[in-house]
């Protein structure tokens, strides 16, 4: 029987959780809203919220497993796709070796409660050294840090907004992203409460939507935050404002012991490779420490730049000497009701490297900035094959034009996906999973970074059809495959995983959670009890949990000054060589109505004005002759593009900016509506040997680029 009323879930494209309430007649979707009853979100949603309908409806999202054969696809049924897929991986690593076989995870797996949750089976039966995901293009200095100090690269502690009075933002537009690593729903109202409090000052080298909010802006030159960071702590330490607060108590090191590595710091020495005055730096600094609940906090244009990992080490130590970790309106840990840490691993580093560059696997993952040159360089454990789930690589990572070239030599490529994009256009299999409003929701990942504790279940809006499979059935498909039990406890200890899904395992975890009851099926948070509360289930503020949460053996936070520190000569031999600056250099940039590139295929994401343009400041159009609207060639070292600028003073003079997610424009993809929007790749221009050296994470900021006109 045809369904109508209204039902509520989560939105799972971005970080932000918010709920919706989608009103449904005679099962066809008539509106979407924000939930005005959901205690995280209070009805606020953004404009992707809407692209649900819109995914679910798409007449060009697949629904059935497809094979390339002589250059078409053909539809198979289930079973034959899933095992001509195993039979051809099978046969490939039994040749070329188990390293022959690479994968690569982007970023929508975390949006996804049984990809979190089932999908390491199929990653383990594969044994191979070649795991990259989305990770080494964005937040992989967090995890680097949390692991260093904390013991867990999980354990990252959030801004709590709800109570800070002084925030300050550096490299972040949650205006645009709606928070990351900082799950946090309205923050446009959160950050009014803010500054209604106390004050919200934004460091950027673009006025963006957040920075028009803020109480103050500074412009600051792309890549030169490391310089910016350890003025302010010169400054800290040169003002004897160094107080650890509670947190003293259990550092592994004497604060003290750190000031001789800032005092070359001076904010005079760095202020004209910044561009913030001397006075600004102390002044920031001065403020900051005389504020009741301040926090310092540093988001994507931090992480991807040349030296990011350091950049987000030195942001939390100077959170850490100034008693803002673990204080309220500070830094604080969630306490997620579904507390996965315990399951997952704390971390690793340089178990194994690269074969070509020697680049330091994290927690398992190589760094993608090598992927295309393990494939394209001959020799033992080349990759010749690949699978990608959920990722679009060629347009999310650096380089993408040598990535596309590189993925046309392999042997066999299969993609999870439910689009042919720039990516899975090579496929020989594309296998189809069911779209998000067809599948069962919990955020396993992001309520460990919210900025309040709260817990929301959703099952799926829409039951998927018979010949329909979930990403997490596929690949434990796969793993059966590839990998049949050896055992039978291995059988059985498989078929209790596949009969609790997803679902059984969340209600696993939430039994055993902070807020549990554990064996006792009366008491505490349980699934039956979230299913009850369609709205979701406040659960309190952040509290502070130092020392009992941290990870490492002696529940101390290590300073890890040895590894972090390590990179200040390299700081050093590259803003203080003497060498002229670049005239030119790019960033990247987002918008609200754009995430990931596979929601370009929605009309009312991508309608209006086009936004993949180039930013360029006024003073440099004039000096140049380029006029609004004129088409230009921005060229770095890797490639070269041809967009429209905009000339606008919301970036400074020798900037450039172009969004992230374009470049819908190679053939043989599946999405007309994108082809008909298709703007460049930003990672047409990034280059795979810009990087930062200590974490091997992608430096997409900061790349040198110049310019000319077109014609």
């Amino acid at each position: 029987m045809a369904r109508s009323g209204t039902f509520y879930r989560t939105c799972n494209l971005c970080e932000a959780m918010c709920g919706v309430a989608i009103e449904l007649q005679d099962e066809q979707i008539i509106s979407i809203k924000g939930d005005q009853q959901d205690p995280f979100s209070r009805g606020h949603i953004c404009p992707k919220a809407l692209a649900l309908k819109d995914l679910y409806e798409d007449p060009e999202r697949l629904r059935k497993p497809m094979e390339k054969r002589d250059g078409q696809w053909h539809e198979l049924d289930w079973d034959e796709a899933l095992d001509r897929v195993a039979e051809r991986m099978r046969a490939l690593q039994q040749q070329h070796g188990k390293d022959a076989l690479g994968v690569y995870l982007g970023n929508p797996n975390v949006h996804n409660m049984g990809g979190t949750l089932l999908n390491g089976g199929f990653l383990r039966a594969l044994k191979t050294r070649n795991k990259f995901s989305a990770t080494s293009v964005d937040q992989l200095p967090h995890h680097i840090v949390a692991w260093q100090m904390f013991g867990h690269q999980l354990r990252i502690p959030v801004p709590d907004i709800d109570r800070s009075d002084y925030f300050v933002i550096v490299g972040a537009n949650p205006l645009a992203s709606n928070g990351s690593i900082m799950s946090v729903a309205d923050v446009r109202g959160r950050l009014k409460a803010v500054k209604q409090r106390g004050k919200v000052v934004v460091i950027d080298p673009r006025r963006s939507q957040t920075a028009e909010l803020a109480n103050e802006h500074h412009f600051i030159r792309p890549g030169s935050d490391v310089l910016l960071l350890l003025a302010m702590l010169n400054h800290l330490y040169a003002s004897g404002k160094v107080d650890a607060g509670r947190c003293a108590d259990f550092l592994d090191t004497d604060p003290s012991e750190l000031k001789p590595f800032f005092d070359d710091f001076a904010p005079e020495r760095v202020a004209e490779h910044t561009g913030i005055a001397a006075a600004d730096i102390r002044r920031l600094v001065d403020e900051f420490t005389a504020a009741e609940a301040p926090v310092l906090y540093g988001r994507m244009g931090v992480s991807v730049q040349e030296f990011g990992t350091l950049c987000q080490y030195l942001i939390m130590l100077f959170n850490l000497l100034t008693g803002s970790v673990d204080r309220e309106g500070g830094l604080l840990f969630s306490t997620p009701a579904a507390n996965v840490l315990p399951q997952t691993g704390r971390g690793h580093m340089g178990r194994y490297h690269s074969r070509v560059r020697g680049l330091p696997e994290f927690n398992g993952e190589l760094p993608v900035s090598t992927l295309a040159e393990e494939i394209t360089t001959p020799g033992d454990g080349q990759i010749k094959g690949m699978v990608l789930i959920a990722g679009n690589p060629v347009l999310s990572t650096p380089n993408g034009e040598q990535l596309d070239k590189a993925f046309a030599e392999l042997e066999l490529l299969v993609a999870v996906d439910f689009y042919i994009n720039e990516s899975s256009r090579h496929a020989d299999f594309i296998l189809p999973p069911v779209s998000p409003l067809e599948r069962e929701h919990y955020d396993v990942i992001f309520n460990l970074l919210a900025v309040r504790n709260n817990a929301r279940y959703a099952p799926a809006l829409f039951e998927p059809g018979p010949q329909a499979r979930h990403d997490w059935q596929i690949l434990l498909g796969l793993r059966d495959r590839i990998s049949p039990p050896k055992s039978l406890k291995e059988r059985l200890s498989r078929r209790f995983e596949q009969a609790l899904g997803p679902s059984g395992m969340l209600a696993l975890l939430l039994r055993r959670g902070p807020f549990g009851g554990g064996v006792n099926p009366f008491k505490g948070l349980t699934l039956g009890k979230l299913k009850k509360s369609p709205h979701g289930i406040d659960l309190g503020p952040l509290q502070p949990q130092l020392p009992g949460d941290l990870f490492h053996r002696d529940k101390r936070i290590h300073v890890s000054a040895e590894f972090f520190l390590s990179d200040l000569p390299r700081v050093n031999s590259t803003f203080f060589n003497g060498a002229a600056a670049q005239e030119f250099v790019l960033i990247g940039r987002r918008d609200v109505r754009s995430n990931n590139s596979w929601l370009h295929n929605s009309q009312r994401l991508v309608k209006g004005k086009t936004r993949c343009t180039v930013l360029l400041h006024p003073e440099d159009a004039t000096r140049l002759g380029f006029d609004d609207g004129v088409t230009l060639r921005v060229r770095s070292r890797v490639g070269s593009v041809e967009l429209p600028v905009c000339v606008s003073d919301e970036v400074m003079p020798g900037v450039v900016s172009i969004p992230h997610g374009w470049g819908h424009h190679r053939s043989g993809t599946g999405w007309s509506l994108a082809e008909a929007n298709a703007g460049v790749s930003v990672n047409d221009l990034t280059d795979e040997h810009f990087i930062d050296l200590l974490s091997g994470n992608a430096a997409l900021n900061g790349v040198p680029v110049t310019l000319e006109a077109v014609g």
